[in-house]
């Protein structure tokens, strides 16, 4: 038999919530935003209304506004948006454990289990939306489908508040037609690439010839095959089971454009912080870290450095993220958005230090005073809070 997959996804979900918080906001055109005080700020989300006027999402304000000058701006509220996701989710575990949250507006579900309680896919999709609607406030739109790659295609198929289901019978007249960048995972430079290659919708992925898919795109490609041809065979995860964590990223857009080593180097400083703090409190050492700059024409560079030896340390994650910016960001060019991840992660205890012969003692002394430190400065926020000691760096910004 085959499995019954749902896809829900929440109908512009953060401008909704904002809607829930405040009922005068569905009046008219509405965004949410990063930073409403600045023109420089990005839309984050959008109502209905506001979409009319061709308001998008990661746009500037000021260009919003061009075009819907009486748009009604609202700062983020997160905290809300965490509490109402959770409310969600508790919706769908009334129906089967296998819930795995995609973000915090999505979930995908499998009611294979459950279809003996609660009728069909398709009716366990419609009766989630009506229960939506009048018990949590929020549409959602459903995909329902045999493998998640179609139920994800189904939930963006119709919006807002509906159910498509793409079954064994329709989803080659359906979901072959469809362009094949609305596939799960094809973002714009696969799709492009795919472009070259002559195919332009799921159903030229289907039928072309999965070693050129993987000979383009490595194992990706053979997973955007299978995902084409509706054989993606990943299970839906319980809501209950604990998640592999496999990186610890933090990422700031800035108010004013950073110029400069001093004004980056500031920025870095404060995103590695919080991400060495989150890596020691979950007991978790990187061997990789990552560096995203944006520009402010929305351009972004992408690098990542193997380390010699794993790391917790806020000031390696701090040094290595900087040497990345050095070597690949001229100090005249300003940045808009800067990201630190570490990737390639182990449990502390597994680590170990791993120096190389050319460390000696004074490597070994020099990363436990680092790690002495790091712990003294956990230590004060957790008692006093975050703010009770910081890099030097980040407080000669703040003067």
């Amino acid at each position: 038999m085959d499995r019954a997959i749902l896809h829900c996804d929440c109908n512009a979900f953060y401008a909704s919530v904002e809607t829930l918080l405040d009922p005068s906001l569905d009046a008219g055109p509405m965004a949410v935003c990063g930073d409403p005080e600045s023109r420089h700020g990005i839309i984050l989300a959008k109502n209905e209304k506001a979409k009319r006027f061709g308001v998008t999402t990661a746009e500037t304000i000021w260009q919003a506004r061009r075009k819907c000058p009486e748009l009604r701006l609202i700062p983020p509220h997160r905290d809300e948006y965490v509490r109402i996701s959770r409310q969600c989710n508790e919706l769908y575990l009334g129906y089967t454990d296998l819930v795995d949250p995609f973000g915090i507006d999505e979930s995908f579900l499998d009611v294979t289990g459950s279809l003996h309680l609660f009728g069909t896919g398709e009716q366990i999709a419609n009766e989630l939306r009506r229960r939506m609607r009048e018990e949590i406030g929020l549409t959602i739109s459903v995909g329902v489908s045999w493998n998640r790659a179609y139920a994800k295609l189904g939930s963006d198929y119709k919006k807002p508040d509906a159910t498509t289901v793409f079954s064994r019978e329709n989803y080659q007249k359906l979901v072959w037609s469809l362009p094949v960048n609305t596939l799960l995972y094809v973002g714009k430079r696969a799709a492009d690439r795919l472009s070259a290659m002559g195919v332009h919708t799921i159903g030229d992925l289907a039928a072309c010839d999965r070693a050129l898919a993987h000979s383009v795109f490595g194992k990706m490609g053979d997973t955007l095959w299978r995902y084409a041809r509706g054989e993606d065979d990943e299970p839906v995860r319980s809501f209950y089971e604990e998640r592999e964590v496999k990186s610890v990223g933090n990422s700031m857009t800035f108010s004013h454009n950073l110029l400069g080593e001093t004004e980056c180097h500031f920025g870095i400083t404060a995103l590695c912080d919080t991400v060495g703090r989150r890596l020691r409190r979950r007991g978790l050492r990187c061997q990789t870290v990552q560096l995203i700059i944006r520009d402010p024409d929305f351009r972004n560079i992408s690098r990542q450095v193997t380390l010699d030896r794993p790391t917790d340390s806020t000031r390696m994650l701090i040094d290595t993220a900087m040497s990345i910016w050095r070597a690949r960001w001229k100090p005249e060019k300003p940045v808009r958005l800067l990201a630190v991840t570490a990737m390639n992660l182990l449990p502390a205890e597994a680590a170990g230090e791993q120096l190389s012969l050319f460390d000696g003692a004074d490597g070994l002394k020099n990363v436990d005073k680092q790690r002495s430190l790091d712990r003294a400065m956990d230590a004060l926020r957790e008692k006093f809070g975050t703010d009770a000691v910081q890099y030097g760096s980040a407080v000669k910004k703040k003067k």
